[in-house]
């Protein structure tokens, strides 16, 4: 897979961040992800695949473009039998999310990127348009802190997996209404907290990787980038641990459900019989081999954002795969236009 389909997934993410950054800072986080998924989308469909969306734009929403059972690549597009034999290929599990912090953009913030993971068929959660607790920490942590562990207990745990003390920990938590609490108690535990407005999966990418200064991610955000998140922690090796809430007094903040009944029962018809399942990275992202790719659209922690020149564009992106067990920077030039030759008298 990752041979068949490693550069490929690059140029997804890459057009999808190029599209979106052109709308930077512009103030219209919908146009910023409308053109995100537009070009995703584009480029998918002349990949050499049958590919299936699992996680998209919205589960309930009459999404056009990259919806939740969408099937993408050219092997399944009407005329496939011209290009391909598609009963020949291997059936493919995406999750998506063309414009990860539509926010970020819209504003000129930092750690906005476009974002996918592929895994064969079945090898993804396809988790509901719901809301996760979220808790993710680095490799030396793995299976160690727990998200059934309260926050100082956890950084306990961590401080010794890391040898650092408390008071150098730095802890990601998106700022919303709901943690408040959890703010308070990291605070006092001595730790440090980086709030940000939106865009988590970037925080969970961040504790994977050394230098980052991100040591934990807390707190509850949404849950199909929990899955994508997992994904990427799964390859990379390090802690990732996510619990479905179904709550809505729980949220506070956002749409989550009429009710905590009838989001017991969505859950119970999507085959979920145990709603307050602690999921970790390999039941979130399951299949034999995992890829996660991300490009930055504006700059972050781990990924610079996409550059403009005259004449074209530079990208920096992240392909993580379970199947080489590598995690590859690639640092792209995008020519628009053909260099213009000057003409010596």
């Amino acid at each position: 897979m990752e041979n068949t389909l490693g550069l490929e997934i690059i140029e997804v993410v890459e057009q999808a961040a190029i599209a979106s950054a052109k709308w930077m800072g512009k103030g219209e986080k919908n146009t910023a992800d409308q053109v995100a998924v537009e070009a995703m989308r584009s480029r998918m469909n002349k990949i050499y695949m049958r590919g299936r969306i699992v996680i998209g734009e919205g589960e309930r929403d009459d999404a056009p473009m990259l919806y939740i059972g969408e099937e993408v690549g050219i092997c399944t597009q009407p005329n496939a039998k011209d290009f391909c034999n598609p009963d020949e290929l291997i059936e493919i599990d995406i999750a998506v999310d063309p414009c990860e912090g539509t926010n970020l953009v819209a504003y000129g913030q930092p750690g906005s990127m476009a974002v996918l993971a592929i895994s064969e068929k079945g090898g993804l959660f396809a988790a509901p348009d719901f809301y996760m607790k979220k808790l993710a920490a680095p490799p030396a942590a793995k299976g160690k802190v727990d998200i059934n562990k309260s926050a100082t207990e956890n950084l306990k745990i961590l401080s010794e997996c890391l040898d650092r003390s408390i008071d150098e920990l730095v802890v990601v938590v998106m700022k919303r209404d709901r943690h408040n609490d959890l703010i308070k108690e990291i605070r006092s535990a001595g730790a440090r907290v980086q709030l940000i407005s939106d865009g988590d999966v970037g925080a969970a990418l961040s504790c994977g990787f050394a230098g980052t200064n991100i040591h934990a991610l807390m707190g509850i955000g949404a849950a199909p980038e929990g899955v994508i998140s997992a994904a990427a922690m799964r390859a990379l090796g390090g802690h990732f641990q996510g619990q479905l809430i179904y709550d809505p007094e729980i949220v506070k903040t956002g749409l989550i459900g009429e009710s905590k009944e009838a989001n017991l029962e969505r859950l119970q018809s999507m085959g979920i019989t145990d709603p307050d399942k602690v999921y970790d990275a390999h039941e979130l992202a399951s299949g034999e081999t995992v890829l996660f790719a991300a490009s930055g659209i504006t700059s972050g922690n781990l990924i610079q954002g996409v550059r403009f020149f005259h004449g074209g564009a530079r990208t920096q992106s992240l392909v993580i795969s379970s199947q080489s067990k590598t995690a590859r920077f690639v640092d792209t030039i995008h020519m628009f236009e053909q260099p213009k030759v000057v003409q010596l008298h």
